[in-house]
């Protein structure tokens, strides 16, 4: 999800931000809610979603929303939803979720009236679930409001409860050896807000999954691990592909796709295609902070 800085909000409207998280936050589960979630191989589960923003190059307030859901264990994409949208709430780190989430909850609900049997029993959201600064970012906050088993999964360390990007946790990194690789991320406070991942064998640098809702830790991990082909979860990356595709044809960016978009699109055909989008790495504007 990328986004870029703006102008801080009025107190009053921080205020009230506040006191939604907190009254949002009292209603989140951390807990495998699924008889699925809870067998070793996820037996039981058919559809993992993913959700993501892409925003138009140089503009921090049109982007485009997207989600996908994918056939599991196939990680085939079969529902497709992308919408260009106007964002008129300002960024703030920590409140990431009043900016972004209304567009993807519309997602969601555009789904459950179109295509209710295609809802997707989990959501992969590209962001902080509890790994927050008051333990509840942007994969709670949708997860609590869809009521739907939400993961979040990040690129980047946020740094609240003494997390430090410092050398000791990039020696922790640099001992994540094989594919499936963690280790905890334990705030000052003694609780464990995440996992780094180490998801794919030839990536350096690990994920940090969080939980949003209706899940642990353990399951959400495992099930991470289980929809990487690349170093991102399967769902987060198609939705990042489609959006960042869809900006280029609705827009008419000159940017031809890369090969490896080309390779993921054929693979990736959907049996309901709303609207379409594109990939990782080379995308509209991202700045370099960690979603929250």
């Amino acid at each position: 999800m990328a986004r870029e800085a703006a102008e801080k909000p009025p107190e009053e409207i921080l205020s009230l931000w506040k006191r939604e998280q907190a009254q949002l936050k009292a209603l989140l589960v951390e807990q495998d809610t699924e008889a699925w979630q809870r067998d070793p191989a996820f037996s039981g589960l058919q559809r993992v979603g993913g959700v993501d923003l892409s925003f138009v190059k140089g503009d921090s307030a049109s982007a485009c929303a997207s989600l996908v859901v994918l056939s599991y264990p196939e990680l085939e994409v079969v529902y497709e939803d992308c919408s260009m949208v106007n964002l008129t709430a300002p960024y703030m780190s920590g409140f990431l979720a009043f900016r972004e989430v209304p567009f993807l909850v519309d997602a969601v609900q555009r789904l459950r009236e179109k295509e209710p049997h295609m809802v997707p029993q989990v959501l992969f959201v590209d962001g902080n679930g509890v790994l927050h600064h008051r333990g509840f970012g942007v994969a709670c906050h949708l997860g609590v409001l869809t009521d739907l088993p939400c993961i979040g999964v990040a690129k980047k360390l946020l740094q609240v409860d003494g997390l430090e990007n410092n050398a000791q946790h990039k020696e922790k990194i640099r001992l994540l050896q094989a594919e499936g690789d963690t280790f905890p991320l334990i705030g000052g406070s003694g609780t464990v807000l995440g996992m780094a991942l180490k998801s794919h064998s030839h990536s350096s640098k690990p994920l940090y999954v969080s939980v949003g809702h209706r899940i642990t830790l353990e399951s959400a991990v495992r099930l991470t691990r289980s929809c990487c082909r690349f170093r991102s979860p399967e769902p987060v990356r198609q939705a990042d592909i489609r959006s960042r595709d869809y900006i280029r044809r609705t827009l008419g960016s000159p940017r031809p796709p890369t090969p490896e978009q080309e390779r993921s699109q054929k693979l990736q055909k959907p049996k309901v295609c709303p609207k379409e989008g594109s990939e990782e790495p080379a995308g509209e504007g991202s700045p370099p902070e960690a979603h929250s």
